[in-house]
């Protein structure tokens, strides 16, 4: 991940104003320590901090068309860029960056390619004819984008909310999905698919063409010109990225400059429940494996760091994000840029515990949605954030554009939850790579029930951060919680421990208005409360506040999934070495 910086129409060219966007921007070096750029025209600046994945040697940003009137900051990968410059033949380039098809495009398209981007990104663009500009986020929001406005009239584009808070008069997260346009004056969707208007898909399930999407999906991101692993806990998701990652890794230039072997990484507490499953996986597809222990007092020395990076008090994500923050840093010192991870699956297919209690197929798609739609504040911004704190790029293939496209069009009915049919949390997925021919992975790990990341790193985690709030915050700072912290009133020692601590990184209204608030159990969304009674009295985001479900086990017979109108063995024939390109 890069950092990227703008200051639009601010009215001041001067020295000192340079120097201050330089200033701002150097709050975002962490994501981007190979290189620093700055771009100047009149009263219009945009800098950028580079970590460079695609052509370290030219790649630098900002990135320019022919004749240097167009000129971009990107932060991102643009997996489909080699199409993209094969379509534009008159067209010529700089650099072999992804990123700098962008440029062109606007050229070719004007305001109207973005959808055409096949990719994780947030850019900026600044058309010096006419001084107009467009801003853009990827269609999930897997990397962080902020905008923010002046007194002086100035519009500001933020990476991280480090790099405009302190200069604007109100700020905000740019939303997913969108473009913004100086000639329009504001925001418009250019994200429209149809999963969107949360409208119940009709399409039956087939678990090979789910399979090939995903496949395509982790193919498309072994994209690098740099070292890169996997992040692997050994839960369903992050096993599936290193699966496939291992199968067709050998038929890439990766390989060819890095080696076929594939490094994996896990972080956890001494005995922990990922630490355990993540070395059996990592033992079955060979891969070089690094595993990384940490102690509960270590997590919470780290607290203050990882709150001021990721940018969020939310409890849930800060939970996550320390774990996450300690393990990226121990992976860039092995020298590794780029993981992959397996954020996204549980939002697109239902996997939280809580999805067991959905009344029906409706209800369970119109969650889903919703779940999707709040990722670039949960999930999205901890993978992204936590990561970019060390100069590490974290790239998601179960947020890939067209895997979602597959996924949220499948009737909801087969992603429902019916243990008496065999079907656990995202038994579609499952049953897509089970695969008795050439195995992807062992049953027991293909069918292991969901951990939320906070827990499976070591139950102890959780229960010893809020031990360690309870030390922090009195009962009587719980009682005036509602008079200090009006907006998102915390409502646990442990909400209000990691609210005191962003207040003082972030003190302005609109960087707490940043933050999502809402009951949750096991990570559902307010609405989803509803499904069961029971919740409103036992409201934590742990994965183990499912009652009844989390502390159920599964019958053993139940690993051996029933067919369900589904053959019983899925065989694809598919060739298992396919070439990824990079320049």
């Amino acid at each position: 991940m890069c950092g990227i910086l703008a200051v639009l129409g601010c009215s001041d060219d001067s020295q000192a104003k340079r120097v201050r966007v330089l200033e701002l921007s150097r709050r975002l070096k962490h994501r981007g320590p190979d290189w620093s750029g700055i771009y100047q025209h009149g009263d219009c600046y945009l800098a950028h901090q580079r970590l460079a994945i695609i052509d370290p040697a030219s790649g630098d940003q900002p990135l320019y068309n022919e004749d240097q009137a167009i000129v971009v900051t990107v932060n991102g990968e643009i997996y489909n860029h080699e199409e993209l410059r094969k379509s534009l033949p008159n067209h010529k380039f700089r650099t072999g960056s992804d990123c700098d098809v962008i440029a062109h495009l606007y050229e070719e398209y004007g305001e109207d390619f973005v959808d055409m981007l096949d990719g994780m990104f947030s850019f900026v663009l600044l058309d010096t004819h006419d001084n107009s500009f467009i801003v853009a986020r990827d269609a999930i929001g897997i990397t962080s984008l902020y905008i923010g406005w002046g007194l002086d009239g100035s519009v500001w584009i933020s990476s991280e909310l480090k790099g405009l808070n302190d200069d604007c008069e109100h700020f905000e997260s740019f939303p997913p999905g969108h473009l913004y346009s100086s000639k329009e004056g504001g925001f418009k969707r250019w994200y429209n698919p149809p999963w969107f208007s949360e409208a119940i898909p009709s399409t039956p399930y087939d678990p090979l063409v789910l399979r090939r999407a995903f496949e395509n999906a982790v193919i498309k991101r072994l994209m690098t010109d740099v070292p890169f692993g996997v992040l692997l806990s050994g839960g369903l998701d992050s096993s599936l990225v290193a699966a496939i990652t291992a199968r067709h890794l050998s038929g890439t230039k990766a390989a060819k400059h890095w080696g076929s072997q594939l490094h994996s990484f896990c972080v956890g507490l001494d005995g922990s429940p990922d630490l355990k499953a993540a070395k059996e996986v990592a033992d079955y597809l060979g891969t070089v494996h690094h595993e990384f222990h940490f102690t509960v007092q270590d997590g919470i020395d780290a607290i203050e760091d990882v709150i001021y990076h990721i940018e969020t008090y939310d409890v849930t994500t800060v939970r996550a994000s320390t774990p996450m923050f300690l393990m990226s840093r121990k992976i860039k010192s092995l020298g590794v840029k780029m993981v992959l991870s397996g954020e996204g699956s549980d939002e697109v297919f239902g996997g939280y515990l809580y999805f067991h209690k959905a009344p029906n197929k409706e209800e369970f798609h119109r969650e889903t949605c919703r779940k999707i739609k709040a990722l670039h504040q949960y999930d999205c911004l901890r993978a992204n954030k936590s990561t970019s704190a060390w100069g590490l790029e974290a790239r998601v293939p179960f947020l890939d554009k067209e895997f979602i496209r597959v996924a949220m069009d499948i009737d909801p009915e087969w992603k429902m939850i019916k243990p008496e049919q065999g079907r656990i949390e995202k038994w579609i997925l499952r049953r897509a790579f089970d695969d008795e021919e050439h195995p992807y992975l062992p049953k027991h790990i293909l069918y292991r029930q969901k951990e939320q990341f906070s827990d499976g790193v070591g139950y102890s985690w959780i229960d010893g951060l809020k031990a360690h709030a309870s030390q922090h915050v009195t009962d009587k700072m719980m009682l005036n919680a509602s008079h200090i912290f009006p907006h998102n009133t915390p409502t646990s020692k442990e909400a209000y421990y990691y609210r005191m601590i962003f207040e003082r990184f972030f003190p302005q209204n609109s960087a707490r208005l940043t933050v999502p608030g809402g009951a949750s159990i096991a990570c559902s969304t307010a609405k989803a409360i509803e499904w069961d009674s029971s919740w409103s009295n036992n409201l934590d985001p742990s994965g183990r506040a499912a009652l009844g479900v989390h502390l159920s086990a599964y019958d053993q017979k139940l690993a051996t999934v029933s067919a369900v109108n589904v053959p019983t063995k899925v065989i694809d024939n598919m060739p298992r070495i396919m070439e990824v390109t990079a320049p």
